[in-house]
């Protein structure tokens, strides 16, 4: 427990963000497996569609912290890659 106030109002915004956090984690995570999903059913049209949604999610997380930068380039790339088999 917190023994000042000024202690007690952190714990209070962290929280907060901490709860911001999680959604927006959430909210990518369904984005990428929307993204899978359409791969996995060979799907082009569709895959590509949600890829250009996540990687918008992918560096709006990255922006705010939520990812680090290479995680979220790694995670690009594989995203590419897979898209682009569905071509073959």
């Amino acid at each position: 427990m917190p023994n000042t106030k000024s202690a007690t109002k952190e714990l209070r915004k962290a929280n907060r963000r901490n709860t911001r956090n999680e959604d927006a984690k959430d909210a990518l995570s369904l984005v990428l497996k929307k993204v899978r999903k359409a791969i996995n059913e060979g799907d082009q049209a569709k895959a590509q569609e949600a890829l250009n949604i996540a990687l918008k999610q992918l560096d709006k997380a990255a922006r705010k912290g939520l990812l680090k930068k290479n995680t979220r380039d790694r995670k690009k790339s594989r995203l590419h890659k897979a898209v682009n088999k569905i071509k073959k």
